[in-house]
């Protein structure tokens, strides 16, 4: 898959699009991309997505942007898993935000793009001050198709960016996996930290988090891309209270039965249960009961779902 990062330089070719935020990756922007590879094929066209970094609303209010599910190489990780030719990550900014409706046609996806087929969503709004949709898209262009992709339903809830963070915040793992297809996860390098696991008997490898995380609380989780098979284990996602004050959130986990040196590797810990929220203990002496009583709680887990 192609990545590009600047719309003037893309794609260079004729293509079908889909365009959206897809952050997290669910299962209605999977039916999306489904359906993009199927028309793509049909039309001998190239599969292209067109995403934004940063996400709109981390543009317009930072302060109360929502937490994102995943970051931008997982997001690219799992396009080019669906089938995705092309990338197009365009940087929001105040160029591409006071654009209208009709430039963002005429000069991005007709001029820039050469859009062929377009794929949104039934409720897509873009170009400045969102006044394009669906019904603006079809009567500005004779250029591409449109189509529009109907809402994508599990167990009676729409599959939503939105409905997954709630579910997430619940600490409702089940319900997340349900509208993501798989179980929630977070990839990052592992980085030096300040040994204190360590020196309670309890290692960890830490993951920091450049923004606040959809979920918090401890877990037991497996972790991806070390040698073998992935190992069991508990994770914490928080800001850990006991330990600092400056409100970092960090992912730290303990890998059950392991003691390899992985500084620098990229892991992916996968959560499987909320064992409990986050919480400060009075002293070190407490937590460390604490994360004794957290780690048999994991491997209880475990065992009963072996």
């Amino acid at each position: 898959m192609r990545v590009k990062r600047d719309l003037t330089s893309a794609p260079g070719a004729p293509v079908a699009l889909t365009i959206g935020n897809f952050d997290g990756v669910h299962r209605g922007h999977q039916a999306m991309l489904s359906r993009l590879t199927e028309a793509a094929e049909d039309l001998r066209l190239p599969a292209a997505v067109l995403t934004f970094e940063p996400h709109p609303r981390e543009f317009f209010a930072p302060a109360s942007a929502p937490a994102r599910l995943s970051t931008l190489r997982s997001k690219l990780e799992l396009f080019r898993a669906y089938g995705v030719a092309t990338a197009i990550v365009a940087r929001f900014d105040a160029r591409l935000a006071s654009l209208t409706a009709a430039q963002f046609v005429t000069d991005v996806l007709e001029r820039q793009l050469e859009t062929r087929w377009l794929l949104v969503g039934e409720d897509f709004r873009f170009g400045r001050g969102r006044m394009g949709d669906l019904a603006f898209l079809r009567s500005a262009t004779r250029r591409f198709s449109v189509e529009a992709m109907g809402t994508v339903a599990i167990d009676g809830e729409r599959a939503s960016s939105t409905a997954v963070r709630e579910a997430l915040s619940a600490g409702d793992l089940a319900r997340a996996a349900a509208l993501l297809g798989r179980n929630y996860a977070i990839t990052g390098h592992v980085a030096h930290g300040d040994k204190l696991g360590r020196s309670l008997g309890f290692p960890t490898a830490n993951i920091p988090l450049r923004r606040v995380p959809a979920l918090t609380g401890i877990f037991a989780v497996r972790v991806h891309g070390l040698r073998g098979e992935p190992r069991a284990g508990v994770a914490s996602v928080g800001v850990r209270p006991t330990i600092r004050d400056d409100g970092k959130p960090i992912a730290e986990a303990f890998l059950f039965d392991f003691n390899e040196t992985i500084y620098g590797k990229r892991i992916t810990v996968e959560f499987l249960h909320k064992l409990r929220d986050e919480a400060r203990y009075p002293d070190l002496d407490a937590l460390t009961r604490q994360i004794g009583r957290d780690v048999m709680h994991a491997r209880e887990y475990f065992a009963a779902h072996a």
